[in-house]
């Protein structure tokens, strides 16, 4: 199966951007906006320029700094990976966030590949600008879709898991989904809801799922 994380706040403990803010102190400015667009409230696209030109100038010391002491992964996070990869699923993760970040964590993890912004900078600083594939609400579904098409999987065969409302448009390609710990929209819009911050339970979901599609297929 084709399983798609979204990292902050599923993967990650925590939204990237608002722990770099708390570094370059700007973060309750910036967390507010964050959670105005988890929520649905506030067009993705808007809320990520906007965050991210509040950053303008901080330095890329500080950056990887905090990427290596103030990042800590979600619960049960590497465990779920690794244990999904060993049975023979592709592990995908889908940010919002940014490849400093999402890349850093990749073979920690062990996910096969990681789909996520950039964070533009000049002179080790950064520009306040950023860029990527994952700038819009409906970013996360268009890849998916395409992924779909490129693996010759469908939508029974994929597993979507996120929290925030930025990742309805993955839900929409994926006929398991699953919201980690979610805000209401996300919740609204899943198959399956895990409340406790621990990925682990994931895997019994999915080997579930797993289960009765080999059931269903040798029918």
């Amino acid at each position: 199966m084709l399983i798609v994380f979204d990292f902050d706040s599923t993967l990650l403990d925590g939204e990237s951007i608002d722990i770099f803010a708390r570094r370059y102190n700007k973060e309750k400015e910036i967390a507010s906006i964050t959670n105005e667009a988890m929520q649905g409230r506030m067009d993705f696209f808007q809320s990520l320029t906007k965050r991210v030109s509040m950053l303008k100038g901080m330095s890329l010391e500080v950056i990887y700094h905090s990427i290596r002491y103030d990042f800590h992964l979600m619960n049960g996070a590497k465990q779920c990976v690794q244990e999904l990869r060993s049975k023979g699923h592709t592990i995908i993760c889908f940010s919002g966030g940014f490849s400093l970040v999402t890349e850093y964590f990749k073979d920690i993890l062990g996910l096969h590949a990681t789909f996520s912004n950039v964070l533009h900078s000049a002179d080790s600083k950064l520009t306040g600008e950023v860029g990527g594939p994952m700038m819009f609400g409906d970013s996360k579904g268009i890849m998916l879709s395409n992924l779909q098409g490129i693996l010759g999987v469908d939508s029974k065969q994929c597993v979507a898991i996120g929290d925030g409302a930025n990742d309805l448009s993955m839900f929409e390609y994926a006929e398991t989904r699953i919201a980690f710990c979610a805000k209401e929209i996300l919740q609204k819009a899943a198959t399956h809801c895990i409340n406790n911050k621990d990925l682990r339970e994931v895997i019994e979901i999915v080997d579930l799922v797993s289960k009765n599609r080999t059931y269903l297929g040798n029918i």
